[in-house]
């Protein structure tokens, strides 16, 4: 899915969940102001499937996993739990969902005119910033389901987190014009990645603006891309 396409469905969903598309999280606690979820509306399976997911993403964002519940789910969506159980099945199902929605970054729009032309500072630049776009919208949701808590120690979990890690390191790779092939290359923007969670981390605290993580992660990778990346897999 595209970063446009996937916008425009995530806008849709989150205003038929009763939220409302913002940069950063923020709940919604007055119940005056609170846009309510529209009960008994009609929508076709994937719109409904769209918008369940996008209460599952707001309030496992605002919640730990075990302080929410499919009832609590559903009662946002207006719909009847079971129907939720129709398109996820489990709770764990849809929290799995969740955590492919928040950590399978969409493709970088413009990705192969800034690959050709563009100097390494801006395709790095170009990079942080799809990051910190991307990840921003629901900041506290991704942190959870990156630090892995919520269902212990779990194998399909792992998995998906170390897929997206991969995903996304091959995908920088090749927006600054490397190859995404090479194993330690691929490994050591892996390692980066490490920095760019805990930059939002940060971020998402305040002691971090969004200006600050940009120039940490795009000095940062920089260097990596000029100074590292040329050097490392040498050693035999």
């Amino acid at each position: 899915m595209s970063a446009g396409a996937g916008d425009r469905a995530a806008l849709a969903a989150v205003a038929a969940c009763g939220g409302e598309a913002q940069e950063r999280d923020v709940p919604v606690t007055d119940p005056r102001t609170a846009v309510q979820p529209q009960r008994g509306r009609r929508l076709e399976p994937d719109a409904r499937r769209e918008q369940l997911l996008s209460c599952a993403v707001r309030l496992f964002g605002e919640r730990p996993y075990d302080a929410v519940s499919t009832t609590d789910i559903a009662r946002e969506a207006g719909i009847a739990r079971g129907l939720l159980n129709h398109y996820f099945g489990t709770k764990r199902d849809l929290y799995l969902a969740v955590v492919r929605r928040m950590v399978l970054l969409p493709e970088i729009e413009g990705e192969p005119e800034i690959v050709v032309t563009g100097s390494v500072r801006r395709r790095v630049e170009r990079a942080v910033d799809w990051f910190l776009d991307t990840v921003g919208r629901h900041g506290s949701t991704f942190l959870a389901v990156v630090g892995g808590s919520g269902i212990g120690d779990d194998p399909e979990l792992a998995a998906i987190l170390a897929t997206a890690d991969d995903v996304a390191a091959g995908r920088v790779l090749q927006l600054v014009g490397m190859t995404a092939g090479e194993q330690a290359q691929r490994a050591a923007v892996r390692a980066y990645g490490g920095l760019a969670k805990a930059a939002v981390r940060e971020w998402e605290a305040g002691a971090l603006s969004r200006g600050d993580a940009h120039l940490l992660l795009s000095e940062a990778l920089l260097a990596i891309v000029q100074n590292v990346l040329p050097q490392v897999g040498r050693e035999s």
